[in-house]
């Protein structure tokens, strides 16, 4: 091997390496590997800076603001409190509850971002696990797999796609086409998803989530929520609602038309107006906004911060404060305090009146929906002793949500029927939706993961450098020699198996970006098709199940539901196998390899 190989090598293993002990970020890695590679005369500056033209990192993050759009609006979670509707208790309906839920988590991963889908899933999963007493890791687990697999069917459906496609056009490839990934990865979602229904329960064990395992002796919060004209609970029981079973919070009163109903019977008919009066521990009591059809009795001063994004504070009503003797309507707290007060805490008792008729005592604790300047402006002041930022979702906006809607419909028919390319109709809608005020800039600052967007873009010069310094060539050979006796289909496996491997080891994107240039490497010395081998880097980079490490959508599951390392290996294998088998099967098929 020539000197650039050798240092090439030296380098991408010290940051595999790093990259594996997680003890600094990948961003810093991948982009402090290429600096040295460009100092070292390895590359050129303009190979290492490939990757910052390329359209994939700017597509990415573009698709991140669609995401946080839909997760804004509430849009995901109107269809998954549908689908988890009216789901009976115990093994049965866990089952049903798990089947109904996987295919339209996959066929939503398909449309948008693998990674944002799981993180907007993913907590209505757990609160609805929560209000109905379950175990969220019995779900999580399925459903964090079955958004990567989806995402193997649509070049939008995960960043790794995107990256590989750019890739493919960096090399003088064709791009790939909005669905054609789907000829492998669609089966592979479809028989992924059944297997996740049949095995999901023998397989994984019963964990609890670290917010399950706190003190029982939680705060208690008086929050009042009312039924919508719309909403699927009027004219039904309070049994029927499944508001009678919610884990960790109460019932405590019905107002209707000024009679208040108290203690509330099963059996009561909910109707159209109804104010409830809930009381629960903070977190159950914020899950009680994702329920359809049950709004916060505060919904209609949502709006007193305008567009700003707005954040929940708790804030403890200080010795002094205006606030002491007085109740919320007396003081004009919205007005005054630019804030609406959604539940209120008082140590050892339960607060039986309106919110707004409660006489405020000293320590009283308030759960405050606000623009990101209230602890700014009253942090230091005498009307609260604390102000503390909480981090639980603001209510939905979910009159925005038809719009995401219908910006995601209009990219996806623009980018298939190839009016415009994937870069200008991601950036068309993101800039769509921050025009119609959907989403704000501070959204679209805190929806964009810089550091995944720089991996990406950084991952490219280090592609370069594997592949200009030879090392992919030299690489290749030691592949093609051994595996070139079982014919093409064993080079293809071969560059699977590596990439599911690599994948496992570090991050999905840099996995793809060191694998591609080996891989077509590898289709160049046999003699082959270069696209079949980018196809299989393409799903192998996104096929980590194995580990918490394999994917980074596993990572945001892995301490939400409790699991332990080995539970990904558990339930995983059988996915990993199917990845496999099936795409040695249609890959050779669809994408000739010859």
């Amino acid at each position: 091997m020539s000197v650039d190989a050798w240092l090439t090598l030296g380098i991408t293993v010290a940051a595999v390496a790093l990259l594996v002990s997680e003890r600094i970020s990948a961003a810093v890695v991948i982009f402090g590997s290429v600096t040295l590679l460009m100092l070292l005369r390895v590359i050129e500056p303009e190979q290492a800076l490939i990757g910052f033209s390329n359209p994939a990192p700017m597509t990415v993050a573009a698709l991140y603001v669609l995401a946080a759009a839909a997760e804004s609006t509430g849009a995901l979670d109107l269809v998954s409190s549908r689908i988890l509707r009216n789901i009976p208790s115990g093994k049965a309906g866990d089952r049903k509850a798990l089947m109904r839920i996987l295919l339209p988590t996959a066929a939503s991963s398909a449309l948008l971002n693998n990674t944002p889908i799981v993180a907007m899933v993913a907590p209505g999963i757990l609160s609805w696990a929560r209000r109905t007493g379950r175990s969220a890791s019995r779900f999580l687990m399925p459903v964090c797999f079955a958004a990567t697999v989806g995402g193997l069917a649509t070049l939008i459906g995960t960043s790794t796609n995107i990256v590989v496609s750019g890739l493919m056009e960096n090399s003088g490839q064709r791009p790939l086409a909005m669905f054609e990934l789907g000829a492998v990865g669609a089966p592979i979602a479809l028989i992924s998803i059944l297997v996740l229904a049949f095995l999901a329960f023998r397989l994984l064990p019963d964990r609890q989530a670290p917010s399950d395992l706190a003190s029982a002796d939680v705060r208690e919060f008086t929050v009042e929520m009312t039924i919508t004209d719309d909403s699927p609970l009027v004219s039904r029981t309070v049994t029927e609602g499944n508001l009678r079973s919610l884990e960790g919070v109460f019932l405590v009163e019905i107002e209707r038309a000024n009679r208040r109903m108290s203690p509330v019977a099963p059996d009561q008919v909910l109707a159209s107006g109804d104010r409830l009066t809930f009381a629960g521990n903070v977190g159950r009591v914020l899950d009680l906004q994702r329920i359809p059809g049950l709004t916060s009795a505060e919904e209609a001063h949502f709006g007193v911060n305008g567009s700003s994004p707005r954040r929940m504070y708790e804030a403890v009503v200080g010795e002094g404060s205006p606030l002491v003797g007085a109740t919320l309507k007396e003081v004009g707290f919205r007005s005054h305090y630019g804030a609406a007060v959604l539940a209120i805490h008082r140590s050892g008792e339960r607060l039986p009146a309106k919110l707004g008729d409660v006489r405020m005592r000293v320590g009283d604790v308030l759960l405050v929906l606000a623009g990101p300047g209230f602890r700014r402006l009253w942090g230091g002041r005498r009307d609260f002793l604390v102000v503390a930022p909480l981090n639980g979702d603001a209510p939905p906006r979910t009159d925005k949500a038809p719009i995401v809607g219908v910006v995601l419909a209009a990219l996806l028919v623009t980018v298939t029927t190839g009016v415009l390319d994937i870069l200008e109709a991601s950036l068309a809608a993101a800039f769509a939706l921050v025009g119609m005020k959907v989403v704000s800039v501070g959204d679209v600052r805190r929806a964009i993961d810089v550091n995944i967007i720089i991996v990406i873009a950084a991952s490219f010069g280090l592609g370069e450098a594997v592949m200009s310094s030879g090392l992919a060539a030299e690489i290749a050979g030691l592949v093609v020699e051994p595996l070139g006796s079982f014919g093409d289909i064993g080079l293809l496996l071969g560059v699977l198996v590596a990439s599911i491997a690599l994948t496992e080891l570090i991050t999905n994107n840099a996995a793809a970006v060191l694998m591609f240039p080996i891989a077509m490497a590898t289709a160049a010395q046999a003699g082959l098709n270069p696209r079949p081998f980018a196809i299989a880097v393409a799903i192998g980079a996104s096929a980590g199940f194995l580990s918490p490490f394999g994917y980074q959508t596993n990572m945001m599951v892995y301490g939400m539901g409790g699991y332990r390392f080995g539970d990904f290996a558990r339930l995983g294998w059988p996915l990993s196998v199917i990845s496999i088998a099936l795409s040695l099967v249609i890959i050779p098929l669809v994408w000739s390899l010859r």
